[in-house]
């Protein structure tokens, strides 16, 4: 007879991200996660001395994937930030558990907006539009909070099931915050520059 294949902490790991994709991360516990793996939740509780540990390294894949995701096809079109905003709110309609584990699940490290902007997540976000607008650091994230308050109110209202997701006016949509951030952040630098 065969020896069973061994469970390694990637397996682990996946099986879990798999649940928090498919029912939520409150459905992750030592058996569903064994349930998944077709095996005993010894090996689960071996590599995760906590449930709450599991949840805490799904969550940083989760975040990685969620990276990945907003940068998807973004890197290539010439409306970066239109793009990136477009990929924030697809990926509430697509992955609506995981968008609710990821901001609203108090599972962030970060405890505020400067915190998450500075993150090493949003570095590549940050920098994409930072060349895009060809626009300091500064200016670069001021814009991005704007844009960031008004796609994620768009993307926690679809993934909460209470929107549909109409893409060309959400692009609308975008456009006008878009321009007004740009507008504002222009505005700003010219009065800083009559001061001087």
């Amino acid at each position: 007879m065969p020896p069973k294949p061994k469970i390694t902490k990637d397996m682990v790991l996946e099986a879990a991200f798999a649940i928090a994709r498919a029912s939520g991360v409150e459905q992750i516990n030592a058996r569903t996660v064994a349930e998944r793996l077709h095996c005993s939740t010894q090996p689960v509780m071996y590599h995760f001395a906590t449930i709450e540990e599991l949840k805490k390294t799904v969550y940083e894949k989760a975040e990685q994937y969620h990276s990945e995701f907003l940068m998807k096809s973004a890197r290539s079109n010439e409306n970066v930030l239109m793009e990136i905003g477009l990929n924030y709110i697809r990926f509430a309609v697509q992955e609506p558990h995981l968008f609710r584990f990821l901001f609203q699940s108090g599972y962030a490290v970060e405890n505020s907006l400067p915190e998450m902007i500075d993150s090493d997540g949003l570095t590549p976000v940050i920098s994409a539009m930072q060349k895009a607008m060809d626009m300091s650091l500064s200016q670069t994230k001021d814009i991005f909070v704007t844009l960031a308050m008004f796609v994620h109110g768009y993307a926690s209202i679809i993934a909460n099931n209470s929107f549909a997701y109409e893409e060309e006016l959400i692009k609308l949509h975008l456009e006008r915050v878009y321009t007004g951030a740009v507008y504002a952040a222009q505005a700003e630098n010219a009065a800083k520059d009559l001061q001087r």
